[in-house]
């Protein structure tokens, strides 16, 4: 407990160069892969603690992994994201509606927070840099290229409209279907035509049906992207997207697998050709451990934060941490945000907090709370047995 006392009162004298990695971010808001100016931000500030830092990480230009050790101990990772969403005020600029911008700031303030602690250690400190988690999931290819093989525990907060150590994601899978047809005079010559709009309309109605007879944890929605050129044209192209989301992959991937039926079957009806792609990365589902979220909680209750949600509730959306949840013991803690109006994330009056005393207030004891969470695993090696012993079991 003595080495956490130190840490908080470490953190208290860095709460302004803290506040200020928010503060950057959210005033230089950049989309997805664009993130020039965040990551250039936050791998100046590790290296002026020591850290040692790659740049153009897995081969991702606004990705990197900084690292400061003392000795051979457990690696921790704490993951940053710092990409904004578009779309904002009347000129629809980018924003931190999601509030990247404040998850920037609660983990490099980790790391550099425990930087100062590290001849105290005896593990590694890791920072890493996960881009475009609004749009393709930066950190699903960085798990395919090994990011997370040798990192024993990872740690990230979100804010939400709750505290929660429970959190869930859904699996997802994002398919596009384009099908083929023959053009043709709709009025002079209409049996000349294939008709592509007919297999998509037939795909809509086939999943209609599925979905009465899916788990009540799926979803299956989407968009037509291609309808036709012309009425009197028979459409010879169209084009839909879909996403597909489960609870869990296993049964995701047989979902996926009747959806992809759905439209071989909705181009035999028609005569059309279908072929298929995905256009965004899969997500998986997150992996929650008992022993990570009873160690989250404990911390987060000796800085003072209450209320904290422990069981399951209902899932929410798909987000690429899933995906680091099934190679690595992962701990996704949401804290709440209190605000005047009722908004959410992602909303625009979100952006009206998410930089803000409230959420600095919040900011302080996130880094707080997963500064101790490493140090009780950095100084208890049973611990870190345990977890991984769950994880496996997993």
């Amino acid at each position: 407990m003595e080495l956490k006392k130190e840490m908080y009162k470490i953190e208290d004298t860095m709460k302004k160069e803290i506040e200020n990695i928010s503060d950057y971010i959210f005033k230089n808001p950049e989309l997805g892969n664009t993130e020039f100016k965040s990551s250039m931000y936050l791998t100046e500030t590790l290296e002026k603690y020591g850290f040692s830092v790659e740049k153009n990480y897995c081969g991702m230009e606004t990705a990197f992994r900084g690292e400061i050790k003392n000795g051979e101990g457990p690696k921790i990772a704490f993951l940053a994201e710092y990409d904004a969403l578009p779309g904002y005020g009347p000129e629809k600029k980018p924003g931190h509606a999601c509030g990247h911008n404040w998850i920037a700031a609660s983990t490099c303030g980790a790391a550099i927070v425990l930087s100062k602690l590290i001849n105290k250690i005896n593990g590694t400190v890791v920072l890493i840099g996960t881009p475009a988690e609004e749009t393709i999931g930066g950190k699903v290819p960085m798990v395919e290229k090994g990011a997370f093989d040798n990192i024993d525990i990872v740690l990230q907060m979100h804010l939400e409209s709750r505290n929660n150590i429970a959190c869930t994601t859904l699996a997802i899978d994002c398919l596009k279907f384009q099908f083929r047809g023959k053009a043709a005079h709709a009025a002079a010559h209409p049996e000349q035509g294939i008709n592509a709009l007919d297999a998509v309309n037939l795909m809509y109605s086939g999943i209609g049906c599925l979905r009465q007879h899916i788990t009540s944890d799926a979803r299956i929605h989407g968009v037509i992207t291609s309808g036709g050129s012309a009425p009197n044209i028979v459409p010879d192209f169209t084009e839909c997207k879909f996403h597909i989301r489960a609870g869990k992959r296993k049964y995701l991937d047989e979902l996926t697998e009747k959806v992809v039926n759905i439209a071989k079957g909705a181009a035999l009806m028609t005569g059309t050709s279908v072929m298929y792609e995905k256009f965004e990365n899969s997500f998986d589902d997150l992996i929650n451990l008992p022993t990570l979220q009873s160690l989250m909680k404990e911390n987060l209750e000796e800085v003072g934060i209450e209320n904290i949600l422990t069981e399951k509730e209902s899932l929410s959306g798909s987000s690429d941490i899933g995906n680091v949840s099934q190679v690595c013991p992962t701990m996704y803690t949401e804290i709440k945000l209190e605000t005047k109006e009722n908004c959410y994330v992602h909303d625009e009056e979100f952006l009206n907090y998410v930089n803000s005393s409230q959420s600095y207030d919040k900011l302080h004891k996130g880094v707080k709370a997963m500064c101790g969470v490493a140090i009780d695993i950095f100084e208890n090696k049973e611990l870190l047995r345990k977890i991984k012993e769950e994880f496996d079991k997993m």
